[in-house]
């Protein structure tokens, strides 16, 4: 695992800005293991729902952690607002960074992530293969 802390800055779509980071880097595979934040919209899709939520204000991430593949993103992400309630679930794209956000983004190199459609799920899931750029351990 190499460790790779990232700043993003304010009006950068959080979720486009994570998956920029894998490319730039040339990272096969990757995780979010956790950011904090702020911003002043969230772009959210609750459990069940087809659409996001798009919630707007003073805004804090109070956890941010998913998966990263070089074709997409799965994140979860829990927020809270000015006056403490506190929202969660599936970060579309849409986010605003307000001033700032801190994030952790490890990568694996010896494996390489993708999203493949699933027939049980009926969405894009997440395949983990080796990732033939390695080389032997």
């Amino acid at each position: 695992m190499q460790a790779h802390p990232l700043r993003l800055s304010p009006n950068d779509d959080l979720r486009s800005a994570i998956e920029e980071a894998l490319r730039q880097r040339g990272l096969q595979a990757a995780f979010v293991v956790q950011g904090i934040g702020s911003l002043s919209v969230a772009a959210l899709r609750f459990a069940g729902a087809d659409l996001p939520t798009e919630i707007r204000g003073d805004l804090e991430i109070l956890s941010l952690a998913g998966s990263v593949s070089p074709d997409g993103a799965h994140l979860h992400m829990s927020i809270s607002d000015a006056q403490g309630r506190v929202f969660g679930g599936h970060v579309a794209r849409g986010c605003t960074v307000r001033t700032t956000v801190e994030l952790l983004l490890v990568s694996l190199p010896d494996h390489a992530f993708a999203r493949e459609p699933d027939a049980q799920t009926g969405f894009l899931e997440l395949v983990i293969r080796g990732n033939p750029q390695a080389g032997p351990s």
